[in-house]
């Protein structure tokens, strides 16, 4: 048996390697996995795809070398944050809001005129990105400006977002050519008091975020071995579960890795919540927690947890979790980080009290008719309990809109969900058909 062709898949702590061969009868047929742990502490992610592609030779005795190649990646994890603004209250709103589910993990916020001090921070944080906001829209202009001047000087040498006072654009984008610095403008988070308008710069942090995370170092040698090029692991993962949706419904996926969880939804949403959506909600939405993750950022997650024992359950922290104490951490750990990546990603129910009385509004993404919930990522496939851990989020329409407790949950214990997103771009029938197969198999094994 050869293998046809082959996804690898460089993840911040795991790096996989997936073989399949063409289905006679449409779709793909995995035959073969291989394992590694991710080598960006080695300078060179392509010790690690070496290592996993081995690991599949020596699990399968089958050579991959003469397969068509398709790469994905989150290596480079979630982009670290700095912001900087008027007033700590709206900024450091502004900022949560604009990196939420966006793959931004703000390290630090500032109000004001930047002081020494907190220019030295900056620079001993190197920031993969900074935001530099403050002021409604023809409002108080000195402080950005000196802002801007004071972060040019800086030399960072990454993108800066620009998303303050309109009437300031072309002083703060010639601050910033002039630096040579590489500037974004969005509009501003704040036009107006108490006018919130975070979309714009939110997409502007998305984007760099998957501009980011396939740059680990490395990454340039796996180029060469695609025509294809190398696509963010969370959009591969979201053109997975569209193609899923098309085969048996609304879906609901997460995929919890060592950096970040990435929530993937494809719905329109219930009829009863639609009518009070505040504002639209795309049918297919993706929101990526820069913050949670089972090692790189497990330390965040027990943070917001908030439970008093967990800086002690760190001390069982291991990438490739072996022992039964290390799996514990990881399903802790992977329990916590789909509990608060589903309610960031879910639509919010609240009051709205007007002249004519109360009512109830939508923000965010109606999930009550998603039929699957489906576990991919690998933290979450690889842990006893991945069932468990879905369906405790699947509590239905409450302060949070979340799946029924009647949908369906599906384990990707194989994991290949992102290696089938990653070859939707070329193959999408296939991979149409080898979903069908899947849910197929899952019906018939329910019947049984």
């Amino acid at each position: 048996m050869t293998i046809e062709v082959l996804t690898l898949e460089v993840g911040s702590t795991i790096t996989k390697a997936n073989g399949f061969r063409r289905s006679a009868g449409g779709g793909f047929d995995h035959v073969a996995q291989g394992f590694a742990q991710t080598s960006v502490a080695e300078g060179d992610v392509g010790i690690g795809v070496d290592a996993a592609v081995g690991d599949l030779r020596a699990r399968f005795g089958l050579d991959p070398s003469g397969a068509e190649t398709f790469v994905n990646s989150s290596a480079a994890g979630g982009l670290r944050m700095t912001v900087h603004g008027l007033t700590k209250s709206m900024t450091a709103r502004a900022a949560h809001e604009a990196a939420l589910g966006a793959g931004g993990i703000v390290k630090l916020v500032t109000a004001g005129e930047l002081q020494p001090w907190e220019l030295e921070e900056v620079r001993e944080i190197a920031p993969n990105l900074v935001l530099l906001a403050g002021g409604v829209d023809f409002g108080e202009k000195e402080t950005v400006l000196a802002n801007a001047r004071k972060l040019a000087a800086l030399g960072l040498g990454v993108p800066i977002l620009y998303a303050g006072n309109a009437a300031l654009r072309r002083p703060v984008a010639e601050l910033f050519a002039k630096a040579g610095a590489e500037l974004h403008v969005a509009q501003n988070v704040f036009p107006d008091v108490d006018v919130l308008n975070v979309e714009p710069l939110r997409r502007l942090v998305h984007e760099a975020f998957n501009r980011h995370i396939v740059k680990a170092p490395g990454m340039e040698r796996l180029a060469e071995v695609t025509r294809h090029g190398i696509l963010p692991t969370p959009g591969a993962v979201l053109r997975g579960a569209e193609l899923f949706a098309e085969v048996a419904g609304d879906c609901l996926v997460f995929d919890v890795g060592g950096a970040t969880t990435d929530v993937h939804s494809v719905t329109e949403g219930g009829a009863e919540w639609h009518a009070r959506l505040v504002e639209p909600e795309p049918r297919a939405k993706r929101t990526v927690e820069g913050d949670l993750g089972v090692f790189v950022n497990a330390r965040n997650v027990v943070d917001l947890a908030g439970e008093p024992d967990g800086e002690t359950r760190l001390a069982d922290l291991a990438a490739l979790p072996v022992t039964e104490r290390q799996k514990a951490l990881t399903r802790w750990l992977c329990e916590r980080a789909v509990s608060i990546g589903a309610r960031r990603h879910a639509g919010v129910v609240s009051d709205l009290f007007t002249p004519t009385g109360r009512r109830q509004v939508v923000k965010g993404k109606d999930l009550t008719a998603v039929r699957w919930v489906v576990a991919t990522g690998g933290a979450l496939t690889k842990v006893d309990g991945a069932s468990e851990c879905l369906r405790a989020v699947c509590t239905g329409a409450g302060k949070h809109l979340l799946p029924d407790p009647s949908a369906t949950i599906l384990v990707d214990a194989e994991y290949r969900f992102s290696a089938l997103g990653t070859l939707a771009s070329t193959y999408p029938d296939d991979v149409r058909a080898t979903f069908r197969r899947w849910v197929d198999a899952r019906a018939a094994s329910e019947s049984s």
